[in-house]
């Protein structure tokens, strides 16, 4: 269960301020960021490089079911925070970000960049471009993360070896059983059993 400790000590523990000389822009990208992979990481190093303090919204877990559907996510919200904070070039996040990035989180967080990757799905949730607000202020931009990684696909893997593993379990069983059968058959005819050469388990 997460804290709010748990979340300071992995968080950078300030925000920026009018004094801080070397904070010129800040990036904001918001998403998922679910079962986090290197697509996410490759992204978010990306984005990290168009300025100088990187804000990642995080979407709760309704938002992402309604737009993924399925078992989606299949982290907790709490989960995937701590999963990105944990990433160094993210300064902060905002937990259950909404959906769409409006003008009210743009002057809020005065964001200078909002970013999209360029190689991940594109869900549409409600037919709105929830980037509408950042592209009609001409501060919208995508970025190549240079990874075709998605949740998605990890997902794939994942199910592709648990059907290779039932496939596999399915002719031990076989084998099993035809054993079984040839033994019970030795006994059923009175002939010594020798359970090493009946049946090549």
């Amino acid at each position: 269960m997460a804290t709010t400790q748990t979340i300071i000590e992995f968080a950078e523990g300030r925000a920026p301020r009018p004094t801080d000389k070397v904070i010129l822009q800040i990036v904001y990208v918001c998403g998922a960021f679910d079962l986090f992979h290197i697509g996410h990481l490759s992204f978010l190093e990306e984005a990290a490089k168009l300025g100088d303090y990187l804000i990642v919204g995080i979407l709760n877990d309704q938002i992402i079911n309604e737009y993924k559907g399925s078992n989606h996510p299949i982290m907790s919200l709490h989960e995937r925070v701590l999963s990105v904070l944990a990433y160094k070039p993210v300064n902060e996040v905002v937990i259950g970000a909404p959906y769409c990035v409006s003008d009210d989180i743009i002057d809020r967080f005065n964001i200078s960049v909002v970013c999209q990757g360029s190689r991940v799905p594109h869900h549409d949730k409600s037919g709105n471009d929830p980037f509408e607000a950042p592209k009609r202020r001409g501060i919208y931009c995508e970025v190549d993360s240079g990874s075709d990684m998605t949740t998605e696909k990890i997902i794939e893997r994942i199910i592709e070896h648990r059907l290779e593993f039932e496939r596999r379990n399915r002719q031990k069983e076989a084998k099993e059983e035809a054993a079984f059968a040839a033994l019970q058959k030795m006994k059923l005819n009175g002939n010594a059993v020798d359970t090493r050469n009946a049946v090549n388990i």
